[in-house]
């Protein structure tokens, strides 16, 4: 490691969000009342663009919080707003928080977002953006997304779909393309302007139909071309799939990840692409660590890749509260510094991260 800093919260954790100011943003998921959400400033070695060395202050500091009443099982800030959006169990409905200003530290709940024949439904995958107006993209299966305006609560789309097929992610792209995931594996393009119009991207690879997938977009890529923003897919298997939008009929790239318990389950499969490193990218959910992997040689041979590096810090830190090894839950890249990550685990520990660089590497 060049850098490693931990932190250990009150319950285990399932996603990490960057929040203005370089803030992080996290919070519980846990079945009973009483989930914290936490805004957290980072070591001020994070805040700097280059790597000062030594540092007196090594850890992270508490900004601000709250309490949600329901597990969070998805997080995300509002861009150029003091809002985030979080959804969880027992519905699809979105709850909305106000970070509070400076002269006070507790995150507020504001009025949810109600969805139509939410009740039943699995709870709500979420993308923001605003680029026009703050929206939100949300939906659990694919004959329920829509995308709200956060602060008026205005519909401004609802996407036409036959399928009602759960969803694994969605993404925006630009302001007018967003990209549904299906846990099937299936990618679907849809464009804000033609609400009549979905279009299936990309289907899966030659697998068993019991496979289940969760996909990774360019981070902060709103506004480049589809060339330039290259879905990966995961399954719980441990197959990578590289999807060029341009060219959907093939495959851009085939791989199989070094995981330990391919064939476990999907709750908290991650695959993210570093947003600083061209065709540099990692996975977590399958056990304690989070792989690193450079797909710049990758072929459609679906062969073994190797991972350039492996955070095994979460395996070594404890067993969890169930007395199983920790699981990573959720990993995120720093935005500025290259091989920067943070990850979160099911012991409650909070590591971020940045390892040497190999020679030839990324």
């Amino acid at each position: 490691y060049r850098d490693l800093h931990t932190f250990e919260l009150q319950a285990p954790t399932r996603l990490i969000e960057w929040a203005r100011g370089s803030r992080v943003c996290v919070a519980g998921y846990g079945q009973s009342d009483g989930n914290e959400i936490l805004q957290l400033i980072p070591p001020p070695t994070l805040l700097t663009k280059e790597t000062q060395g030594l540092c007196p202050e090594r850890d992270f500091k508490v900004e601000c919080g709250g309490f949600s009443e329901r597990p969070v099982y998805s997080l995300k800030y509002v861009p150029d707003t003091s809002l985030l959006v979080t959804s969880g169990p027992p519905d699809s409905s979105l709850q909305i928080w106000q970070v509070s200003a400076e002269d006070s530290d507790v995150i507020k709940s504001v009025s949810p977002i109600a969805t139509e024949n939410g009740t039943g439904q699995s709870w709500a995958k979420i993308a923001t953006i605003s680029a026009r107006a703050p929206w939100v993209l949300h939906g659990s299966r694919l004959d329920r997304v829509q995308i709200t305006e956060v602060e008026s609560r205005k519909n401004v789309y609802t996407a036409a779909s036959r399928g009602s097929e759960e969803l694994s992610g969605l993404a925006f792209l630009d302001c007018n393309t967003l990209l549904l995931c299906c846990t099937t594996g299936q990618l679907w393009l849809a464009d804000v302007r033609q609400p009549q119009n979905l279009v299936e991207a990309m289907s899966v690879p030659s697998v068993p139909c019991s496979d289940q997938w969760c996909m990774g977009t360019r981070h902060g890529a709103q506004g480049l071309e589809l060339s330039s923003q290259p879905v990966a897919r995961l399954s719980n298997r441990g197959l990578l799939a590289l999807t060029d939008l341009r060219k959907t009929s093939e495959f851009l790239a085939l791989a199989k990840a070094r995981v330990p318990s391919a064939g476990s389950g999907a709750e908290f499969l991650c695959v993210s692409w570093a947003p600083a490193l061209e065709g540099c990218l990692a996975i977590s959910g399958f056990d304690g660590t989070v792989h690193v992997y450079d797909t710049q040689s990758w072929d459609s041979s679906g062969r073994e890749a190797e991972p350039i590096f492996i955070h095994k810090g979460h395996a070594f830190s404890g067993a969890g509260g169930s007395g199983d090894p920790p699981l990573v839950t959720v990993h995120t890249w720093h935005l500025q510094k290259p091989r920067t990550l943070l990850s979160a685990a099911s012991d409650g520990s909070l590591h971020v991260w940045d390892w040497v660089q190999p020679c030839g590497k990324c």
